[in-house]
């Protein structure tokens, strides 16, 4: 089961609030030692792609690159 969570500021540090339903299947209880083996970052890739804001549908945005490509 995927389960979604935001690390919030907990004092010094950081916390994660495990939902309900993840608590009740895995039947965890207060002072349970957990793994936590996947941790994926949800990242803003508009600085990476941003680039790629554009109006204009994506084979007229490739021909446009290509165009550069040619006096290589």
């Amino acid at each position: 089961m995927a389960t979604i969570t935001v690390a919030r500021k907990w004092g010094n540090s950081l916390g994660v609030v495990l939902p309900k339903e993840l608590v009740e299947q895995q039947n965890i209880k207060e002072g349970d030692v957990l793994s936590l083996p996947i941790v994926i970052k949800k990242a803003d890739l508009s600085d990476v792609f941003g680039i790629a804001k554009t109006k204009e549908s994506g084979q007229k945005f490739k021909d446009r690159v290509r165009k550069g490509w040619e006096s290589v």
